[in-house]
């Protein structure tokens, strides 16, 4: 099976620092203020990237490539938020994030897929909600063990990272950024 095109890069150590992980919250709230003005343009970028598949069968490179960005940057700010990733994560996506996100070039998409790739990721989005309220309860488990023992359980960041890989994975498909629908098996995370 070749791999995912988008895919989750973990080089993360474990190791939390107990005051970060305490005021983990607070830490979060300027990258989300960035995050929420930059999704406002990653909305209009993918509405134009929907018509440009919807008439060339293909999102432009430009276009894709914003949207990969954005994409990339959420992420970051989701690890950094539920404690799968311990440094802060800046205003703009780096590679080399601990927890990074990898989205190969534009490909050609169907048009019929396009057209209703609103109605088709319903099962998907519906999937990622789930492990969404998973990684929740997770993050919130993950706290103590952070502000406590400074360091995030293996299995935790395993499950973590799982559940965001395939959330960024439905995002990606709804964006137009692959035409793969997400992937529940754990291929797309590299560890």
């Amino acid at each position: 099976m070749e791999p995912h095109p988008i895919r989750m890069v973990v080089t993360d150590d474990l190791r939390r620092s107990r005051l970060t992980v305490f005021f983990r919250f607070f830490l979060a709230i300027p990258p989300y203020i960035w995050l929420s003005l930059w999704g406002i343009a990653a909305y209009v970028a993918w509405i134009v990237a929907w018509f440009a598949a919807l008439f060339t069968g293909r999102v432009p490179e430009g276009l894709h490539n914003f949207l990969a960005s954005y994409l990339a940057y959420h992420g970051e700010v989701y690890a950094y938020f539920y404690l799968l990733a311990n440094p802060w994560p800046g205003f703009s996506p780096s590679s080399e994030y601990p927890v990074s996100l990898e989205v190969d070039p534009p490909e050609r998409q169907s048009r019929w897929a396009t057209f209703f790739r609103g109605i088709l990721g319903i099962p998907a989005v519906l999937i990622a909600t789930v492990l969404m309220y998973l990684l929740e309860v997770l993050a919130f488990l993950a706290w103590f063990t952070g502000v406590f023992g400074g360091r995030m359980p293996d299995g935790f960041e395993n499950l973590g990272v799982y559940c965001l890989r395939y959330y960024q994975q439905t995002w990606a498909y709804l964006f137009l950024l692959t035409e793969r629908y997400p992937n529940l098996s754990s291929p797309g995370t590299t560890i």
